[in-house]
């Protein structure tokens, strides 16, 4: 049987991305439900390439508009309007795998959904385990779903470790996530107070949306990921490493107790990562290009402060300090710095600045070991509202 497939942020470059895969397999996969926030066009065209049951916009007036574009193409997809239909379309009976892609802390609620109803759950929405900690993974447990990592690194630590997790901890010594280290990985970090959002979001090597881009060019993305590993892993934060790889070949490396290292290699495409979380156990096909390496350069590394300016980076420590904290602290961490790009690119602080409301937002709010999806929102709104306190401080 084909299966069913909930897109969760289709029209973003994760779900443009996924959807290119499933077209290349029909045989296997069928898209069941989109969701998107605004981009009204597009998600009409994809309604009309892919003819899914249902499709869900963020805001009604979007919603209504692509109702009525679905109307006049007389297409058979039914636009949902309600509060919790992302939530519907995620824990749906009738769906088998949900790639969560929405970006930020706003994919929380719609990926508990699809773990408690036990769903094959995709996730490229790093913030679930960032925000969701310990009660996220609870609900997959609960719920009996299965967790397949998509974010390149993950799921090349994923590829790279042994069948069995309970043989993880007895097997590995430590995981290795690799870095590209961003457009500014070698600019003087005191003209970095000088960077325009432009300039932030031109990648060396990967094409993604504005609020990763600016991450990969703070480095908050690597400590994003540093505190998602140690959720999907269950590995202790010292066993957690990261290491500067500008080519972006080597996705990641698991070290094992023999000082072995299992990596996983692959042209900078996310194809790869999705058409795995798609076909697992098997592989497909995915459109990417494979390596040649009889035309490929040399591959290097470098330690995260390398050239002698460990400023340049002074987010990414966070991630252990914040694993180390008191539950929900990586919470306020996420939130702070999901304003502070906001803001970013807003031009309403400057790039050096986003590291200094981090620091900020986790200063003025203590964590509350949340427990519960309320209490992981409560936490969140109350540290965005600090943060844009800060943002007007350093506004004004």
């Amino acid at each position: 049987m084909k299966q069913r497939i909930t897109v969760l942020g289709s029209t973003g470059s994760i779900g443009t991305s996924t959807l290119d895969v499933v077209a290349r397999h029909p045989d296997r996969f069928e898209v069941f439900a989109l969701s998107a926030a605004t981009q009204v066009e597009l998600m009409l065209e994809q309604c009309a390439r892919f003819r899914p049951r249902h499709a869900v916009m963020a805001s009604a007036p979007h919603a209504r508009l692509l109702a009525e574009k679905i109307e006049q193409n007389g297409l058979p997809t039914q636009v949902l309007q309600a509060p919790d239909a992302i939530e519907t379309i995620a824990s749906h009976p009738e769906v088998d795998a949900v790639m969560a892609a929405i970006v930020g802390a706003a994919g929380l609620a719609p990926c508990l959904a699809a773990a408690r109803a036990g769903k094959r759950l995709l996730l490229a929405n790093k913030e679930a385990l960032v925000v969701g900690g310990e009660v996220f993974l609870r609900a997959v447990r609960e719920g009996g779903a299965t967790l397949l990592p998509i974010d390149s690194e993950h799921s090349a630590i994923f590829q790279s470790l042994p069948e069995d997790p309970a043989t993880w901890q007895r097997r590995v010594d430590k995981i290795i996530l690799t870095a590209s280290g961003g457009p500014f990985r070698q600019r003087d970090p005191k003209t970095l107070r000088e960077v325009t959002p432009e300039q932030a979001c031109a990648h060396p090597n990967w094409v993604m949306g504005r609020k990763i881009s600016v991450d990969s060019a703070t480095m908050m993305n690597k400590a994003l990921e540093v505190i998602e590993a140690r959720y999907l892993f269950g590995l202790a934060p010292r066993q957690l490493d990261v290491v500067i790889h500008p080519q972006s070949i080597i996705h990641s490396m698991v070290q094992y107790r023999d000082t072995s290292v299992v990596a996983q290699l692959g042209t900078p495409d996310m194809r790869v990562p999705i058409a795995y979380g798609l076909a697992w156990p098997e592989r497909v096909e995915s459109g990417a290009t494979a390596l040649d390496f009889h035309a490929l350069g040399a591959m290097t590394f470098e330690a995260i402060d390398d050239h002698g300016h460990p400023e340049r980076f002074p987010g990414l420590r966070l991630a252990w300090e914040a694993l180390e904290a008191p539950g929900g602290t990586t919470a306020v961490l996420n939130a702070a710095n999901e304003v502070a790009v906001a803001a970013f690119l807003e031009r309403r602080i400057r790039f050096d600045q986003i590291h200094a409301l981090n620091l900020e937002t986790l200063s003025a709010v203590a964590p509350s070991n949340p427990d519960s999806l309320g209490d992981l929102l409560a936490l969140d709104a109350r540290s965005r509202e600090a943060a844009w306190r800060g943002v007007e401080r350093m506004a004004a």
